[in-house]
């Protein structure tokens, strides 16, 4: 049997193998990322996405909320060095991993997924950007509009949040709390002592998942999920 091997050069690569209809085959892809080829998993079918739906997906990230490694103040978040590349040959497991995509994938969607347990949500932003990194290495906040009915479904019937604020998007804050994808809400009609949140790149031990106290209509939780974060 012949093995094909593709080596992708285009700006982003899993779209355009899965538009031009090469494969459906969801695993790794050989790349080009201008500083050396690696090998990115691509999600190329239209199962096992949830919400976001649809194939072509490539991996930038995965984040294990019970880490550190990619903790808010991380200098992974502002800088070009891939983490644990190894990591992202493969899909939905427990892998850490930051991948050149990170920093060289233009995109219009990004596809976030939270597992905990066996189970895992995922929710579509459409945001168009020349690169994750142009969204977030300069620590500004960029706000989006899902709602926080929609960032809750990353968790699922567990998921908790306060009911004010809700200031959601790239390197959102208020008060103490620190997410650099996701949403941040209060108790109080403020954005000045929120203290629950859902999110990518927390700024404390949860580094990926639901903290909630204080009000939030779910009651006190601590949830830690194992994230991903891909682009189309």
């Amino acid at each position: 049997m012949m093995t094909i091997i593709f080596l992708i050069t285009v700006a982003s690569p899993c779209k355009y193998i899965h538009d031009k209809n090469m494969t459906e085959e969801n695993k790794a892809y050989l790349m080009d990322t201008a500083s050396q080829n690696i090998l990115v998993y691509c999600h190329m079918n239209h199962t096992g996405l949830g919400a976001c739906g649809g194939g072509g997906w490539t991996l930038v990230m995965k984040i294990d909320g019970t880490q550190g490694n990619f903790h808010y103040g991380s200098n992974l978040w502002n800088n070009k060095d891939t983490f644990n590349p190894a990591g992202g040959k493969t899909g939905f497991d427990t892998q850490e991993t930051k991948l050149p995509t990170y920093w060289n994938t233009p995109f219009s969607k990004i596809c976030l997924g939270m597992r905990i347990g066996q189970q895992i949500n995922f929710v579509t932003v459409e945001e168009t950007a020349s690169s994750l990194y142009s969204l977030i290495s300069d620590g500004q906040y960029r706000g989006t509009s899902l709602g926080r009915n929609t960032w809750k479904g990353l968790i699922g019937s567990q998921a908790s949040l306060q009911t004010n604020c809700n200031k959601e998007g790239f390197n959102a804050a208020c008060g103490g709390i620190k997410v650099r994808m996701g949403i941040i809400s209060n108790n109080e009609e403020d954005c000045v002592s929120c203290d629950s949140r859902i999110g990518f790149g927390t700024d404390d031990s949860n580094t990926c998942g639901n903290k909630a106290c204080c009000g939030a209509d779910n009651g006190n939780i601590n949830i830690k999920a194992m994230g991903y974060i891909l682009v189309q």
